[in-house]
């Protein structure tokens, strides 16, 4: 009786499993369908424009990166939004902010040389940043992710790359 259950139990588990993959596969597929936006101007401007990476933007102004990643060409930008700033505590965010050489590494962390789409790798792929450092997309959940951070469908090619809003801060390894 007991192992009839346990087939039981076990085939209704793999049925809600194949259910939510199948349902992460539709949103997966809709999402890599989701047109790229075009911006008029580079990706200094791009965040300038979009309210949701006011934080990027004063923390790339801390730095001075400002020109470097306004005139770098064919890279793409993991851009994490300020609600993804508002995750990491304010103490460690101070910190950050407040030492130029580890906010670069952390900026730089962001960025990828050539023009990078984390929707469509399958398997998951490393890819190296500015930072010297690589970062992995992979999916899960049905979302395309960078390391962990859930990539917003809606990627911004500008004149100089592409831009993907993330939900979360990466942070590399020091």
């Amino acid at each position: 009786m007991n192992l009839k259950k346990l087939i039981l139990a076990s085939t209704t588990a793999l049925a809600f499993t194949f259910g939510a993959a199948s349902h992460a596969q539709t949103s997966l597929a809709n999402c890599v369908a989701t047109p790229i936006t075009t911006f008029d101007g580079n990706i200094v401007d791009a965040a300038l424009a979009t309210p949701e990476l006011s934080v990027l933007v004063d923390a790339i102004l801390a730095a001075g990166l400002q020109d470097a990643l306004a005139s770098a060409e064919n890279i793409t930008v993991y851009a994490p939004t300020n609600d993804a700033f508002a995750k990491i505590p304010a103490d460690i965010t101070a910190a950050i902010l407040a030492d130029v050489d580890v906010l670069t590494t952390v900026l730089t962390y962001h960025v990828s040389p050539g023009a990078q789409d984390p929707r469509v790798f399958v398997p998951a792929v490393r890819r190296d940043t500015l930072s010297g450092q690589s970062v992995y997309f992979f999916r899960y959940g049905g979302w395309a992710r960078v390391n962990n951070a859930a990539v917003n469908c809606a990627g911004i090619q500008t004149d100089n790359g592409l831009v993907w809003l993330i939900e979360s801060v990466l942070l590399p390894q020091f």
